[in-house]
């Protein structure tokens, strides 16, 4: 069975890397990469700092960006061409089950979803070795940077896949997940209002509040909570995504 789950990973990556839709948005994400990477070099000419490399490329609006806007253009296709292409019923009929086919869209994905965000630890090397200073990058907060990436992109990617999986439309999958994304991130920005503040409203919105769980992991701190908690809602939305296709089979 196993077997198969790995058949469709490298069939959803071959239909990333043998079409140009693939290359069109690595070619976007390097553009918003050598931006953000542009403006990091301005404010590090103009402006000494002490913070980790990590935490200055958080503070700028690219990082967000590419994390809102790639996901669901990655994931769009992923149940939605299928539907539209017609090939949604085969791939059903396939000695595979529900659970294996969102596994291996959502796995192709975020391989693809890591894929774009490589290029960033060439820009990260470069001002390190020009700023001949070893406490720009270090080897824990690039990881802890990373890892929230990954993190992030995985929730947001899982969001994509399930608005894939409700319709036939690449173009409504992508707005609804740009929705949903958008709608996470407003939160997280309401959540910065209760942070001075005590109390269980303040301790709600501080487990939804994405800004200040990203800022601790670009500072190279881990904490648990942040992590169940996007792993838990990456959980939820690939759940949600299989009883969508689940109805979609008995339909």
């Amino acid at each position: 069975m196993m077997g198969g789950y790995w058949t469709l990973v490298r069939r959803e990556l071959s239909a990333y890397f043998y079409s140009w839709t693939g290359y069109v948005i690595i070619a976007a994400v390097l553009f918003l990469l050598g931006s953000s990477f542009a403006s990091l070099l301005l404010v590090l000419n103009t402006r000494p700092t002490d913070l980790p490399i990590t935490e200055v490329f958080y503070g700028t609006y690219y990082f967000w960006l590419i994390l809102v806007m790639a996901a669901p253009v990655i994931t769009m296709r992923s149940f939605a061409l299928e539907k539209y292409s017609g090939t949604f019923e085969t791939l059903m009929t396939a000695p595979v089950s529900d659970g294996q086919v969102v596994l291996a869209k959502f796995t192709g994905a975020m391989l693809f979803y890591t894929v774009t965000w490589l290029p960033l630890l060439g820009c990260w090397m470069v001002v390190r070795y020009f700023s001949r200073d070893p406490a720009v990058l270090d080897a824990g907060t690039l990881a802890s940077t990373y890892l929230g990436i990954l993190l992030l992109g995985a929730l947001y990617v899982s969001m994509g896949c399930f608005a894939s999986a409700l319709t036939r439309s690449q173009i409504i999958a992508a707005m609804t997940s740009l929705a949903l994304g958008i709608t996470l991130l407003l939160v997280s920005f309401v959540a910065l209002n209760f942070s001075a503040e005590t109390g269980w409203k303040a301790q709600m919105y501080a487990q939804l509040g994405m800004l200040e769980q990203m800022q601790d992991f670009a500072r190279g701190v881990v904490d648990t909570r942040p992590v169940v908690y996007y792993l838990s809602l990456t959980a939820l939305f690939l759940y949600l995504t299989c009883k969508v296709v689940e109805c979609r089979r008995w339909k």
